[in-house]
């Protein structure tokens, strides 16, 4: 064989070869291109022009031309939940849609801001309301609660015409209500009460109660569970709030992989924490030595 024609045919190899692993690589990053939406941006109205714009910046939209902008008004809160027409709202969301099994991902860019509601208080409640798989940002540039970010996060999903139900739409903020103000009770936290409803709604999962009474003992055993003592009013507040849960027939075992998502951020949490407490007990009660040691040696 000449050099000629070997020469040629070493090149055709080497070409399909190339073909061969770089088509597929190819086709790989074009589904990775098409998969997620573009961002929405939802503001709140009760704005002004330099929080809006400072919001922008938070929320790292680079060119806000690109993205879909709506605003959210007190009279959303009315249309989705049936809240408050009146309502001032400040924070706003940024939401990204994500391909199924992604999750939901919470950041709450301004957290000095979002006094009241976590991360995974905020996926929780979602979940809910039946907002699955999106990456969401929240920011305010002034201090607020952050219950009223939800109603952003629906406005968002109707205006690329999915609608959630309204019913499970006022069961979530139902939710966050009832988290945060489980969240100021003695003896909890934000983590912990996440670490409860997430436990509740995987056991409601698992064993799809029919009765109020089965709900009640779900919920009795997951506080027994964890070690938590709630006022007979807080419990029959739990309780209602799953019941109502229940009664919506929402399908916590399809969502079962994000719940124990949640589930292990929430623990990690709460481990970390624990951790944290007890080197602060060691060093404290070390200083206390100390310090009754030099007491004892000066008297």
């Amino acid at each position: 064989m000449s050099r000629f024609l070997k020469s040629a045919l070493t090149f055709l190899i080497l070409a399909c070869f190339a073909v061969t692993f770089t088509a597929p690589v190819q086709a790989a990053e074009n589904d990775n291109t098409e998969k997620s939406d573009a961002p929405i941006v939802v503001y709140g109205d009760a704005l002004s022009d330099a929080q809006k714009q400072n919001t922008t910046k938070l929320l790292e939209i680079k060119d806000p031309e690109a993205v879909e902008a709506y605003t959210v008004t007190g009279e959303d809160i009315a249309n989705y939940i049936d809240g408050n027409p009146n309502s001032n709202m400040f924070s706003s969301v940024k939401i990204t849609r994500e391909d199924e099994g992604k999750g939901i991902d919470i950041n709450i860019v301004t957290p000095e801001n979002i006094t009241e509601v976590s991360n995974e208080m905020y996926a929780n409640a979602l979940l809910t309301a039946g907002v699955e798989n999106a990456s969401v940002d929240v920011a305010s540039p002034a201090q607020v609660t952050g219950t009223s970010a939800l109603t952003g996060i629906y406005k968002a999903y109707d205006a690329k015409g999915e609608e959630l139900d309204k019913e499970r739409m006022e069961l979530a903020n139902d939710e966050l209500d009832v988290a945060t103000d489980l969240a100021d009770k003695e003896g909890m936290n934000k983590e912990k009460v996440t670490e409860l409803l997430t436990d509740i709604k995987q056991e409601i999962a698992d064993k799809n109660p029919a009765t109020k009474e089965e709900v009640q003992e779900i919920v009795d055993q997951k506080l027994d569970d964890l070690e938590i003592s709630l006022s007979d009013e807080d419990r029959q507040l739990l309780i209602d709030l799953i019941n109502k849960m229940r009664d919506l027939n929402i399908d916590f075992d399809k969502i079962e992989d994000q719940l124990g998502d949640i589930a292990n951020k929430v623990k990690d949490l709460v481990n970390d924490d624990g951790f944290w407490n007890r080197v602060q007990t060691f060093f404290s009660n070390m200083l206390d030595k100390i310090t009754g040691f030099f007491g004892a040696a000066l008297y």
